[in-house]
């Protein structure tokens, strides 16, 4: 059944989408270019994928709702991390919540509540890692290129520099980017302001590592056990 369910809606965006001078394997949105419509490959190779993964789904499509192993973490969106991989997961085991440098934010303190309030978990991991990409800028940074152009920037030796021709936005201003100054004490900050938040009960440890790019261990900062612990 799960074959079947997801063959139909490939197949018909293969149709739908296509143009006949393209090869029958799945093909995905075009963008458009001096006038001219071009295949997006990543996103082709996106379904592709997918469409070999459902091929063997199996037993997964049968997967509660809860995480089977109680548990949360909070790590960052950084493409070199793959919590699944460094913290042994598979599909159902834990949550995984990401953002930009794997903060405490009030949209992550919102998903780590549903996660223990109605979804059963016990305990909750923040897990930061070495060389940063939230290190290399502050807010006002940020908000200046920005205000310069919308266009990606340049990461140079002396930091970041807008290489965009405008025109840009002010917008920025009104958002706190929570970039880091020290990798260690982010992580404390983090673990202390959900161990402290009023919505996490005391009987939730929160545990606070650091992923080394370099090596993939997990390195406990030092204090955030206790920083975390339960009361």
């Amino acid at each position: 059944m799960v074959r079947q369910w997801s063959a139909k809606p490939l197949s018909a965006v293969r149709f739908r989408l296509a143009p006949p001078k393209f090869s029958p394997r799945i093909r995905a949105i075009h963008v458009h270019k001096k006038g001219e419509t071009a295949v997006s490959k990543i996103l082709s190779e996106v379904l592709e994928a997918n469409q070999k993964y459902t091929a063997n789904f199996g037993e997964r499509g049968k997967l509660a709702l809860p995480p089977a192993r109680s548990f949360a973490i909070l790590t960052c969106m950084d493409a070199r991390l793959d919590p699944a991989k460094y913290a042994g997961l598979a599909e159902g085991d834990a949550h995984v919540i990401r953002n930009a440098g794997g903060r405490a934010s009030d949209d992550a303190i919102r998903s780590l509540v549903i996660s223990y309030k109605l979804l059963g978990t016990r305990e909750f991991f923040v897990i930061h890692h070495t060389d940063c990409g939230m290190e290399f800028f502050t807010n006002d940074v940020m908000r200046s290129l920005l205000a310069s152009s919308l266009e990606t920037a340049a990461l140079t030796p002396q930091g970041f520099k807008d290489v965009g021709k405008g025109p840009g936005s002010r917008a920025g201003e009104y958002i706190e980017w929570l970039t880091i100054r020290n990798q260690k004490q982010a992580v404390l900050d983090d673990v202390a302001r959900i161990r402290n938040h009023p919505l996490v009960p005391k009987s939730i440890p929160v545990f606070g590592f650091l992923y080394d790019v370099r090596s993939g261990k997990l390195l406990e900062v030092e204090g955030a056990k206790a920083a975390g612990a339960t009361g």
